[in-house]
C-alpha cells in the first residue's frame, strides 16, 4: 500500500530547481539558444526543472577549458598538500549541504530521501576525504637496471606517476552524485581537469556539487559539467581528441561503443559496466540473515545498482522456506514517493525503465517463470514498479539479462558443483556472494566464482578501499583505492646515464 507523508523540500531547494540549467564551464553555466529538456520527478512524472542540452560547440567548448586549466597548472602543478586541502575543504561543504543534496537527488532521481542521505551524500562524503589524501600518496619506484652500454656506463632509474590530463566521466542516472564523485576525485587527486557527463534525466546534484567545487577553491575549468544527450553530447565528448582519458559508468552494451570510440583516438578509457549478481546460498545458511540480505542486496534503489544479488541460487531442501520467506517479505513493503520517509519501495527512474522492467516480467511469464508476489505496475503516478519475486530455473532470459529494477529470481539446486556452473555460465561478472557459515566451504568456492567481489553473508557494501570492478563484459579497471588513482595517471619511466 502506498504511504502519503513527503517531506517539504527546502527552500534551497525549491530555489534551484526554479532555475533554468546549463552546463558547468570554466565557472560559469553556459545556456545559448540550445534545446531545452525537463527533468522529472519520478513519483508523479511531472517536470520539476529545466537544463540546456549541450551541442558540438558546447562540447568544444567544455573540452578547450578542461585544457587550458590542465596547461595554466593552476591545479595539476600545484602543490599535492595543497590539492589535498582544498579537496577536503570541498568534502566538508558537500557535507554541509548534505540535506539540500540529498533532497535534490530524490527528486530528481526518485530514490529514498533516507538512502540519498546514507549513501549518495554520507557515503560520498567518506570517499571524498578518502581520496583526497591520495593526493599526497601516489609515488614512483627506484630501478635497478642493467643496460650493457655503453662499456662502464651507469645508470638511474625510477618511475613517476604524471596526471594523465583532461578526464571525461560519463555518469549512470542510478546514483548520479555518487558516482560522479567517484570520478572527480581520483582524476582532481592525481591533479587532472574532468568534464562529468551526468545522464539526461539526473543532472541537477553534480550541478550543484560544481558550483561547490569553484566553492571550495578548485579553480574554474578544472571540474566542468556538460549537459547533453549520451548519443550526441557524450558520443562528441569520449570521441574528442582532447580528452586524454574515458572513465564510463553505464550498461555493457553502452560501455562497448564507449570503448570502441575512445580507441579511435588511443584515449586511455575504464569501464565499470553491468551485472548479473548471484547470491548462493549453502546448506548451512540462516534463512533469516539470507532473506534480510536479499532485501538489501536485491532491493536497494528498486534493485537500480549494477551489484544487485538478482539470482538466487538456493539449495532444495531450502528452497520453498527461502521463496516463502522472501515473498512475504517482499509483499509487505510499502510503495510511495522517495521524499516519503516511510515507503520502502520507491519509483524507478522513467517511464522508458518502467517499461523495460515490465517488458522483462512479461517475458518470463511467458517462459513460464512464476510470480510469487508482486509483477505489475502500481495504480499510481509516476514511474513505480511492485516488487517481485519469480521462481525460475537458470535458463529463463530473467536469469540471464541485467534487469536493473526491483525483480527478485529465485533457483532451486539440487548439486552446487551444478549450481557454481550456472552461476559462472552468465556473460557478466561484477559481483556474487556465498551465505554461509561453513568457513572452510566458503574459502574453498570463493576462488571458483568469476566475479570482481565475492562477500559473504552480506551483498552489496562498498568501501573506499576495497576495488571494485568486474570480470568478463562486466568491465575493465577497478574502482576505488591506490588503483582507482592510478588509473588516472601515466606512468613515466626515466633513465640517467651517468
Amino acid at each position: 500500500m502506498p504511504t502519503t507523508a513527503l517531506l517539504a523540500p527546502l527552500d534551497r531547494v525549491t530555489a534551484f530547481l526554479d532555475q533554468v540549467h546549463g552546463s558547468f564551464i570554466d565557472g560559469q553555466t553556459v545556456t545559448g539558444a540550445n534545446d531545452l529538456f525537463e527533468v522529472l520527478d519520478p513519483a508523479t512524472a511531472q517536470p520539476i526543472s529545466r537544463t540546456h542540452l549541450a551541442d558540438g560547440a558546447t562540447v568544444d567548448r567544455c573540452v578547450a577549458a578542461a585544457r587550458a586549466a590542465f596547461d595554466s597548472g593552476s591545479w595539476s602543478r600545484l602543490r599535492p598538500a595543497d590539492r589535498e586541502r582544498i579537496l577536503l575543504r570541498f568534502a566538508d561543504l558537500v557535507e554541509q549541504h548534505g540535506e539540500e543534496l540529498a533532497q535534490l537527488e530524490t527528486l530528481e532521481q526518485g530514490k529514498s530521501i533516507h538512502i540519498a542521505r546514507a549513501i549518495e551524500v554520507g557515503g560520498s562524503v567518506e570517499y571524498m576525504r578518502y581520496m583526497a589524501g591520495w593526493a599526497t600518496k601516489l609515488e614512483g619506484q627506484t630501478l635497478d637496471v642493467s643496460i650493457p652500454v655503453p662499456a662502464g656506463a651507469r645508470y638511474n632509474a625510477y618511475t613517476r606517476r604524471e596526471a594523465v590530463g583532461v578526464v571525461a566521466g560519463i555518469v549512470p542516472w542510478n546514483f548520479p552524485l555518487m558516482i560522479a564523485l567517484w570520478k572527480v576525485m581520483p582524476a582532481l587527486a592525481a591533479g587532472n581537469s574532468i568534464i562529468i557527463k551526468p545522464a539526461d534525466e539526473t543532472p541537477l546534484t553534480v550541478l550543484r556539487v560544481a558550483a561547490l567545487a569553484i566553492e571550495a577553491g578548485i579553480p574554474a575549468g578544472v571540474f566542468n559539467v556538460l549537459i547533453g544527450r549520451g548519443a550526441e553530447a557524450g558520443a562528441a565528448l569520449v570521441a574528442h581528441p582532447g580528452v586524454n582519458k574515458v572513465s564510463f559508468t553505464g550498461s555493457t552494451a553502452v560501455g562497448k561503443q564507449v570503448g570502441m570510440a575512445a580507441l579511435q583516438n588511443m584515449t586511455r578509457f575504464s569501464l565499470e559496466l553491468g551485472g548479473k549478481n548471484p547470491m548462493l546460498l549453502l546448506d548451512d545458511a540462516d534463512l533469516e540473515k539470507a532473506v534480510g540480505g536479499a532485501l538489501m542486496g536485491g532491493l536497494l534503489n528498486q534493485g537500480q545498482v549494477c551489484a544487485a544479488a538478482s539470482r538466487f541460487f538456493v539449495p532444495r531442501r531450502l528452497h520453498a522456506a527461502f521463496l516463502e520467506a522472501l515473498s512475504a517479505a517482499v509483499g509487505g513493503m510499502t510503495l510511495g514517493a522517495g521524499l516519503d520517509p516511510n515507503a520502502q519501495i520507491n519509483p524507478l527512474v522513467s517511464r522508458k525503465q518502467q517499461r523495460s522492467v515490465l517488458d522483462h516480467l512479461q517475458q518470463a511469464r511467458q517462459q513460464g517463470a512464476k510470480v510469487t508476489v508482486g509483477g505489475a505496475a502500481p495504480d499510481l503516478p509516476g514511474f513505480f514498479v511492485q516488487p517481485t519475486v519469480l521462481e525460475v530455473n537458470a535458463e529463463m532470459s530473467v536469469a540471464q539479462e541485467e534487469v536493473f529494477g526491483p525483480v527478485l529470481s529465485v533457483l532451486a539446486y539440487d548439486d552446487l558443483d551444478e549450481a557454481l556452473r550456472q552461476i559462472n555460465a552468465s556473460r557478466y561478472g561484477l559481483t556474487a556472494s556465498i551465505w554461509s557459515n561453513d568457513l572452510s566451504r566458503t574459502l574453498d568456492l570463493i576462488p571458483r566464482i568469476e566475479a570482481g567481489t565475492v562477500w559473504v553473508n552480506s551483498h552489496v557494501p562498498v568501501d573506499p578501499n576495497l576495488p571494485f570492478g568486474g570480470y568478463k563484459q562486466s568491465g575493465i579497471g577497478r574502482e576505488f583505492g591506490r588503483g582507482a588513482v592510478e588509473a588516472f595517471t601515466e606512468l613515466k619511466s626515466v633513465c640517467i646515464a651517468y
